[in-house]
């Protein structure tokens, strides 16, 4: 049986994970258009500098600082025009920072698989993004 759209895509985003650099979490991200990535990101390091496999990760209040978020990764790769009207797949629900930059970069959809303990979200504040949590089939 073909798999509809957003489990091919959504199984993209967990292979994309595999490329992240913070053990503490794997976090894969694509961004879809019109049925065509237009960018992909995972949680790492600024270009340059150590990972946290390499000297461990920089924590301030529990969360790692070392890294950038998957998503921050993957709206850096495409430009406002691909992202505008455009789908997000993420294996993990954005965390408030992500999904303050989410809402602003023109993202129409977000698709996520696993919840994120958040104290504040976002994207359930705004009309103008449908939010699906992602259901394997």
């Amino acid at each position: 049986m073909r798999k509809d759209w957003d489990s091919y895509f959504m199984d993209i985003a967990y292979q994309i994970k595999e490329r992240s650099t913070c053990p503490r979490l794997h976090v894969g991200a694509l961004i879809v258009k019109d049925k065509r990535i237009k960018g992909t990101g995972y949680n790492g390091s600024p270009s340059g500098l150590p990972h946290c496999d390499e000297e461990g990760c920089y924590l301030i209040d529990g969360h790692c600082k070392r890294t950038i978020h998957a998503e921050v990764n993957c709206l850096l790769e495409t430009s406002p025009e691909e992202r505008k009207g455009a789908t997000l797949y993420v294996t993990h629900q954005p965390c408030p920072d992500c999904q303050k930059l989410i809402i602003t970069s023109g993202i129409q959809r977000v698709v996520y698989a696993q919840s994120y303990e958040s104290y504040i979200d976002w994207l359930s504040l705004t009309k103008n993004i449908e939010v699906v949590k992602f259901q394997k089939k």
